[in-house]
């Protein structure tokens, strides 16, 4: 296998879980927007670190990418 094979494989696979990481984080704001009142404040704190947590790998992740397609226009 190439490397531009390969960096193209690893690209697709990281894209794969960002949009997985997106999926998750935008459902869990919808459904702490949709019980932030009934919800216990333990369960809260949670939700918003996990938020917190999510969006920082998201960002990670699509860095990873970026850094893989700039690696893709070397080659």
């Amino acid at each position: 296998m190439s490397e531009l094979d390969r960096v193209k494989e690893q690209l697709v696979y990281l894209r794969f879980w960002l949009g997985i990481m997106v999926v998750t984080e935008i459902s869990l704001v919808g459904w702490l927007a949709s019980t932030a009142d009934t919800a216990t404040p333990t369960l809260l704190v949670f939700a918003i670190a996990g938020i917190l947590l999510l969006g920082l790998g998201i960002f990670l992740l699509h860095r990873q990418i970026e850094r893989r397609i700039e690696q893709i226009g070397r080659l």
